[in-house]
């Protein structure tokens, strides 16, 4: 088999995306991907109700992983969530988009979806990382976003399902038309 026939076709990738109005913290998923700061020691936004939802144990076995790098991610178990993982993953903060910001941000997706085929995951949820206290502005993360994971479903069997959980109506408008978007094409 060549690669080309290999790869997943676009509207198949397409297929195993959805949207999701709502609170991450609630989802019945194997992981939950975590927009968190570098000391990985809870915040503020998505970062602090994950944190809250999960109970102090997060933040103790996030404090022995060290802090994570801009555009990395790590993995710990949730606690007294739902889901089975957390993916902690550190967005850029938003400046001009000139100062590696797209590189970063897309290094994000990858690297979480990444872990997550590495760790048996089938399920994934994802906030729109960098868009709240971090300053990206939704339609450029919303396309980075989409673009990185259908690029990396074209050629990995897992996650089987990867969901875009967006608290507003206005960030869930934007993935919404973008996804129909891809969908035409």
């Amino acid at each position: 088999m060549t690669d080309a026939a290999s790869r997943e076709s676009s509207h198949d990738c397409i297929s195993r995306i959805d949207l999701v109005r709502g609170d991450i913290t609630r989802l019945d998923v194997d992981a939950i991907v975590n927009a968190a700061n570098t000391t990985l020691l809870g915040g503020g936004g998505v970062d602090g109700a994950i944190h809250r939802a999960a109970g102090p144990q997060l933040r103790e076995v996030c404090a022995a992983l060290g802090g994570c790098a801009t555009g990395d991610a790590k993995i710990t178990p949730a606690f007294r969530l739902p889901a089975r993982y957390v993916i902690h993953t550190v967005g850029p903060v938003y400046r001009d988009g000139a100062h590696r910001e797209p590189d970063l941000l897309r290094s994000c997706y990858e690297k979480s979806l990444a872990l997550a085929e590495e760790n048996g995951v089938n399920s994934i949820a994802f906030p729109a990382i960098s868009c709240g206290a971090y300053g990206y502005p939704i339609d450029a993360a919303a396309q980075i976003a989409i673009d990185a994971t259908l690029r990396f479903l074209a050629d990995h069997p897992l996650p089987r399902r990867v969901s875009f959980v967006l608290l507003l109506e206005s960030d869930y408008g934007v993935y919404e038309r973008l996804l129909r978007d891809r969908r035409r094409a």
